[in-house]
C-alpha cells in the first residue's frame, strides 16, 4: 500500500459538515469523528506541535483518512455515533448500548386507573412520569406509591375478572375497586394525589395530608388519623432522597471522574423538579482522555435517542459548547441550555454529582478484583495462615452511659453480609464502662454461635486497643470459642484515618501499616461499618427512651413552632431523617434556626 499524501488531501477537503473515519494500513477504524467544517477539523490534526499525547498516539498509527460529507451537523452527529456503535474504534470514548428507559404510567382516562411500569412508544393514552434511571428504580416508586395511595398495579386483565378482592386489599396496599370496595371519588383522590406527588410536588401533598389527620383527629377518628400521620412520615422519607429546589421543569445534572484509565460519568435525572434518581456509566476510554471530552462524547452520543432536558448541567466546560447545544436543540425541537458554571442550587447538585461519580469509580477500582486483593494484602499484613473467609467487628456507642448499644458487622468474601449483622441493647452495667458493655455483647453473640446459630469468624476486630483485646480473649475462652484472631484497631492520634494501631492476640508488639496500604484500608471499612450500625442503633435506642421533645431545648423553638415542626415531618422518627433544607422548608423555621435543629439531632454519639 503506497504512503498516503496527506497534504493533498488537506488541500482539497471540504469545508461543509460531515464525518471523518481515520485508519490504520490494514483498514482498521482507528477513530471516527464528526465535524462543522471537515477541512478546518481534520487539518487540525496535523499540527507540528501541541497535539495531546492522546491525539499524538492516535496519528502515529493513522495511514488514511476517510470522509462522509452530510447534509447537516445532525446529520453528522447521527452518522458518527452509529459508525462508532458499529465499529467500536480503539481511540474513541464508547458507550454502553443501553434499552431504552423506563416510565411510570397512569391509565389516567380509565375510571379506576393503574400505575405500572412502561418502556418503548407512548401509544397507550394516559399520563407518563420519567424517564426513570432504571426498571429497579420504577419498581421503588411504584412500591412506595402503593403504601402512600393505594392505587392497583394489576393488569386490566386481571382485575375484570375478580369476584373478591385479592391479597393486595387484605395487606393495604389497594382498594379493591375490581369489587366495589371503594368509590369513584375516594378513588380519584388517591390518584390525584399520587399524580401530584409524581410531578415532585410533595409538599402540596403533605399539606393536604396534614389537613386530613387533623380533621380525623378532631373528629375523634384515630385509626384514619394514624393511616395520614404514616402517609405523611412515608412521603417524609421520599423527600429526604429526592429534594431539588428552585426547579419546575426537567434537568440533567452530568459529572465526569477519571481515574487510572477508568471514567466513571454520572447522570441525576430531576423530572417537574422531582429527582428521580440517577445512574452511573463507565465507557471505554482511551489512555489519556480528558474529563471534558468524555462528555462532548457521552452528549453526542447518550440523547441520540432519549429525551432531552431544557437544560443539562455539566462538570466541565466543552471545547465547542455552542455546536453541542444546537446539535441537541435540533435533536428534539426546543432550546437546550448547558452550564458548565452555575452557582447556588445548581452549583450544590453538580458538586453531589461529581461527589457521587468519584465515589461509583473508586467502588468500581476497589470492586471484586481489588477487593479480593484487600482482603489478600490483609493475610499477608497480619501474617495469616490463609486469606480470611469471614470477619466480624465490634463498637460500642453511647452518650455518657445513656442508651449504649453494641454493634456487629460481617464481612465474607464478597464485602458486607448485612442479613448476618447484629445489634445489642446493653442492659445491668454501670453507665460508660466500655468493657462491660464489649463483655456483654461477645458473650451474647458467641454463645449463640456455639450454639449452631451461626459461623464463627477467622478474624474478630474490636474497636479499641490492648484492654478491649483482654476483655475479648477473656470471653472466648470462657466459652471455649478457638482459632479465632483478635484485633484491635486503635485509633490513632486526634482519631485521624491512616494512624490506627492494630493489637493482635498473641503478639507482644503492636503493628502500624502504612496509609496507603489496601490491607489498612479494608480495616478501616470495616471499623466505620462497625461504627456506623452502632450509632443508627444507639440514636434509636436513645430517642425512644427519652420522654421529652429534644426541640425544646433548642433557642427559639416555643411551642408553636414545635407543634408546626411535629406536624410537618409526622413524628420525632421522621424529624432525624431530614436536612438543613428539609427543615427550612417548614413555615417559620429560618436556616439559621434549622442549622441549630440539625445540630441538635446530629450530636456525635460516642
Amino acid at each position: 500500500m503506497s504512503e498516503p499524501d496527506f497534504k493533498s488531501f488537506l488541500k482539497n477537503l471540504t469545508s461543509r459538515p460531515g464525518v471523518y473515519r481515520m485508519l490504520d494500513k490494514n483498514d482498521r477504524i482507528l477513530y471516527v469523528g464528526k465535524a462543522r467544517n471537515l477541512k478546518k477539523r481534520v487539518t487540525s490534526y496535523f499540527r507540528s506541535s501541541g497535539l495531546a499525547p492522546k491525539t499524538q498516539a492516535l496519528m502515529n498509527h493513522v495511514h488514511h483518512i476517510d470522509v462522509t460529507v452530510t447534509h447537516t451537523e445532525g446529520e453528522a452527529l447521527i452518522l458518527e455515533n452509529n459508525l462508532i456503535k458499529e465499529n467500536r474504534p480503539r481511540y474513541n470514548v464508547l458507550l454502553r448500548d443501553d434499552k431504552s428507559y423506563p416510565y411510570i404510567y397512569l391509565s389516567s382516562e380509565d375510571a379506576f386507573p393503574r400505575l405500572s411500569l412502561h418502556r418503548g412508544a407512548k401509544r397507550m393514552k394516559g399520563r407518563y412520569f420519567g424517564p426513570y434511571p432504571s426498571a429497579g428504580a420504577v419498581r421503588e416508586t411504584l412500591s412506595l406509591l402503593q403504601k402512600l395511595f393505594p392505587i392497583r398495579q394489576c393488569e386490566d386483565s386481571f382485575y375484570r375478572n375478580r369476584s373478591r378482592p385479592c391479597l393486595q386489599y387484605q395487606i393495604k396496599r389497594c382498594t379493591a375497586p375490581c369489587v366495589g370496595l371503594v368509590d369513584e371519588h375516594t378513588y380519584a383522590e388517591h390518584v390525584r394525589l399520587a399524580e401530584l406527588f409524581l410531578e415532585g410536588k410533595s409538599n402540596h401533598v403533605i399539606e393536604v395530608l396534614v389537613d386530613k389527620m387533623e380533621q380525623a383527629s378532631t373528629g375523634m377518628v384515630y385509626e384514619q388519623a394514624a393511616t395520614y400521620r404514616d402517609q405523611i412520615s412515608t412521603l417524609q422519607r421520599i423527600q429526604e432522597r429526592q429534594y431539588i429546589s428552585g426547579v419546575s421543569g426537567d434537568l440533567d445534572v452530568i459529572a465526569c471522574a477519571t481515574e487510572g484509565g477508568v471514567a466513571c460519568i454520572q447522570v441525576f435525572f430531576v423530572r417537574d423538579g422531582h429527582h428521580l434518581g440517577n445512574k452511573s456509566f463507565f465507557p471505554k476510554i482511551p489512555d489519556a482522555t480528558e474529563p471534558a471530552e468524555i462528555l462532548e462524547a457521552f452528549l453526542s452520543g447518550y440523547y441520540l435517542d432519549k429525551p432531552v432536558p431544557e437544560e443539562i448541567l455539566i462538570s466541565h466546560p466543552l471545547e465547542d459548547t455552542e455546536l453541542i447545544q444546537d446539535l441537541l436543540a435540533e435533536q428534539s425541537g426546543h432550546t437546550i441550555n448547558l452550564h458548565a458554571s452555575t452557582r447556588g442550587d445548581r452549583a450544590r447538585w453538580l458538586k453531589m454529582a461529581l461527589s457521587n461519580a468519584d465515589n461509583a469509580l473508586k467502588m468500581r477500582l476497589l470492586s471484586s478484583q481489588g477487593y479480593q486483593q484487600r482482603l489478600e494484602a490483609l493475610r499477608d499484613s497480619l501474617d495469616l495462615d490463609e486469606t480470611p473467609q469471614r470477619m466480624e467487628c465490634f463498637d460500642i456507642s453511647h452518650t455518657s452511659g445513656e442508651a449504649t448499644v453494641a454493634s456487629c458487622v460481617v464481612f465474607d468474601q464478597e464485602g458486607p453480609r448485612k442479613a448476618d449483622y447484629r445489634r445489642f441493647n446493653i442492659k445491668g452495667i454501670t453507665p460508660g464502662d466500655d468493657y462491660a458493655a464489649m463483655e456483654q455483647a461477645l458473650t451474647r453473640r458467641y454463645t449463640r454461635l456455639k450454639k449452631g446459630e451461626g459461623k464463627l469468624p477467622d478474624i474478630l476486630f474490636i474497636d479499641g486497643g490492648k484492654g478491649q483485646i483482654g476483655k475479648a480473649h477473656q470471653v472466648l475462652d470462657e466459652l471455649q470459642v478457638e482459632d479465632v484472631n483478635i484485633v484491635g484497631v486503635a485509633k490513632g492520634e486526634g482519631r485521624k484515618p491512616g494512624l490506627e494501631t492494630l493489637f493482635l492476640s498473641g503478639r507482644a508488639s503492636p503493628i502500624i501499616l502504612d496509609a496507603e496500604q489496601p490491607a489498612l484500608h479494608l480495616i478501616q471499612q470495616i471499623r466505620d461499618e462497625a461504627h456506623r450500625f452502632a450509632i443508627t442503633g444507639h440514636r434509636a435506642r436513645r430517642d425512644k427512651a427519652r420522654k421529652t421533645s429534644f426541640l425544646e431545648g433548642i433557642v427559639g423553638m416555643g411551642p408553636k413552632r414545635r407543634q408546626r415542626i411535629l406536624k410537618h415531618f409526622g413524628g420525632l422518627k421522621e424529624l432525624e431523617r431530614a436536612g438543613i433544607e428539609d427543615f427550612a422548608r417548614v413555615p417559620g423555621i429560618s436556616r439559621q434556626l434549622a442549622q441549630r435543629i440539625y445540630d441538635a439531632l446530629h450530636t456525635d454519639a460516642s
